[in-house]
């Protein structure tokens, strides 16, 4: 557009209407708004994109075997792309949520054991159970089953068959213990949901499979358990600053 500037924040619409929730995602007016409907588009777009790698590496593997046996080293290049690019697409998702404890932190003792108490009474039992084991604390929305690390957040849809990846961290993570920052990021999530999903960044949409393999032995056991209850079903969401990280 004439007089544009790459990467320039765009002006503010007209008389805009204030948006309830989340500051954050207020200020973003120009992302669109999350909804169920918005999340299908968005999965089927990373479907789309995962088959249209593996055809466009694989299809010359086949027609190089075919014209002769002699390019097997080629076409098994070939082949090669088509499975790591999506297997590096998907671990990036998983890494992008890092459990408690395995970000550092560089606070006391004292103000890492308080943060964790306080974190420990915003969740049930089974919860705080689940989040001393994985790191991962658990919390059913209307989007889908969140998992929620230092940085970053996994949500399993209703049903468990697809897991979305976001990337989004507290502003200024270093000020505050390990626990503090899943508490914002929490009352964050309870406060806004779909303003939450606003102001994260979508890395990776896929099947569940895909996302375990990336993820530590011990974040597993709560991709499994949140699978679990998209399964059986959501109940509604309950309530920080948060930004959201381009690139990890």
């Amino acid at each position: 557009m004439p007089g544009a500037k790459a990467g320039a924040k765009p002006p503010p619409p007209p008389d805009p209407e204030p948006r309830p929730g989340l500051e954050e995602a207020a200020a973003l007016w120009w992302r669109p708004e999350v909804t169920a409907g918005e999340l299908a588009r968005q999965g089927r777009r990373w479907t789309v994109w995962t088959a249209w790698i593996a055809i466009v590496f694989s299809a010359p593997g086949v027609i190089l075997l075919l014209l002769s046996p002699l390019t097997l080293p080629v076409a098994l290049g070939c082949f090669a792309h088509a499975w790591l690019i999506p297997w590096l697409q998907a671990r990036r998702g998983a890494r992008a949520v890092v459990p408690l404890r395995d970000a550092g932190g560089g606070v006391d003792a004292e103000a890492s054991r308080v943060a964790l108490g306080l974190l420990g009474d915003l969740v049930g039992h089974a919860e705080r159970d689940l989040l001393a084991e994985t790191g991962l604390a658990l919390e059913r929305g209307l989007l889908g089953v969140w998992l929620v690390g230092e940085r970053g957040a996994l949500m399993v849809r209703p049903g468990g068959r697809r897991v979305d990846s976001w990337c989004v961290t507290v502003g200024e993570p270093e000020d505050l213990p390990p626990a503090d920052r899943i508490a914002h990021l929490l009352l964050a999530l309870r406060e806004d949901e779909p303003g939450f999903a606003k102001v994260a960044n979508l890395g990776f949409s896929g099947a569940p499979w895909r996302v375990r393999r990336g993820l530590s032995e011990r974040c597993r056991p709560a991709l499994a358990e949140a699978r679990r209850a998209a399964r059986a079903g959501a109940s509604p969401l309950s309530r920080g600053a948060l930004v959201p990280i381009d690139e990890l």
